[in-house]
């Protein structure tokens, strides 16, 4: 759905050029939810924006469904921009309209439809989101998700290939994050919808996207599968942003294991061998001795997944890392 060729983007600061994004080949597919990870300054906005050429690319190609958006003229972009809609961190409504006229007002500047069929069709967003009860009230009325909600509804106003979300969540609360996150999830779904998202924060990418790019000063340092990149990070930034979200101190961590006697372990388990009962036989195999020094099993979207950090002693500690490299299960030793 979208294709990336070594576009890059540099922006005139002071009478020099400040580059915000490098050359960068990427390719999003049609119907997956794609996430963008990056701390400030990273890129990941200037990456967004560039899709839907709300900023404009220095150099190289972008190919949204087949048609090179980079060579539109003002006619063809506004015609384009109709196919993607944009879901923003801090709601951009209209304060003087309710919220059914915020969700038609995308609907009544293209000018293709009746009144009664955009009557029609705000109805049937505001069913979408929630918010049928809620279409006369202002946005002051409204809380916070309420008002994501609206946001998301006037974005899919259009019948939009292309949503975008630029840091959707991030003036909302967890619960609140939950729900708006589930609702993107469900139209995913059942629109096969593309979403790009971006965010700074692991556990949004980790509860809806299919894969994820990981930024840093204007370069995708780390590309793929949410499951792959969460649970194995291997750029430094991308470590970070794991350890972050599951509240890691990685020095906190290797002084609390300097004490620990034995063999130190991590062990990462997906899908149903997140629930075998596989400590228990290879220590019954192997007569080995375990502590567990930390764990937490959870979902990477619909798939469960558990880590533990064991402290083996005892018994055949070689035989018992030769049962965890045959198990279905991905085993780095620490110490």
């Amino acid at each position: 759905m979208i294709d990336f060729k070594q576009v890059h983007k540099a922006y005139r600061v002071g009478g020099r050029s400040v580059p915000a994004l490098q050359p960068t080949d990427l390719q999003i597919a049609r119907g997956e939810v794609f996430g963008i990870v990056g701390h400030s300054g990273a890129g990941k906005s200037t990456l967004l924006r560039l899709i839907n050429r709300l900023e404009e690319p220095s150099g190289g190609s972008i190919v949204i469904d087949g048609e090179d958006v980079t060579q539109l003229d003002a006619k063809g972009l506004r015609a384009f921009r109709r196919q993607v809609g944009m879901i923003f961190q801090h709601f951009n409504l209209l304060s003087s309209k309710t919220v059914a006229d915020n969700v038609a007002l995308p609907l009544k500047l293209a000018g293709e439809l009746s009144r009664a069929e955009i009557n029609t069709r705000v109805a049937e967003l505001l069913v979408r989101v929630g918010l049928t009860e809620h279409a006369n009230k202002y946005p002051a009325q409204l809380s916070g998700g309420q008002k994501q909600r609206v946001g998301i509804a006037r974005a899919l106003s259009t019948n939009p290939k292309v949503l975008l979300c630029d840091e959707a969540t991030s003036a909302l609360d967890p619960q609140t994050t939950a729900s708006v996150l589930q609702l993107l999830a469900q139209i995913n779904r059942e629109l096969n919808l593309t979403i790009v998202l971006i965010t700074h924060e692991m556990d949004v990418v980790r509860r809806v996207c299919d894969r994820v790019a990981v930024m840093d000063a204007g370069v995708i340092v780390e590309l793929g599968a949410v499951t792959e990149v969460f649970l194995h990070p291997q750029h430094p930034t991308t470590r970070r942003f794991v350890m972050e979200d599951e509240q890691i101190d990685e020095g906190i961590q290797r002084d609390d294991y300097a004490h620990v006697e034995g063999r130190i372990l991590r062990l990462t388990f997906t899908g149903d061998a997140t629930y075998a009962p596989l400590l228990g036989s290879v220590a019954r195999e192997t007569g080995v001795d375990y502590s567990i020094l930390a764990g937490r099993i959870d979902r990477i979207k619909d798939t469960p997944y558990g880590q533990l950090t064991l402290a083996l002693t005892g018994g055949d500690i070689d035989a018992a890392l030769a049962c965890f490299t045959r198990a279905d299960v991905y085993m780095e030793v620490v110490r």
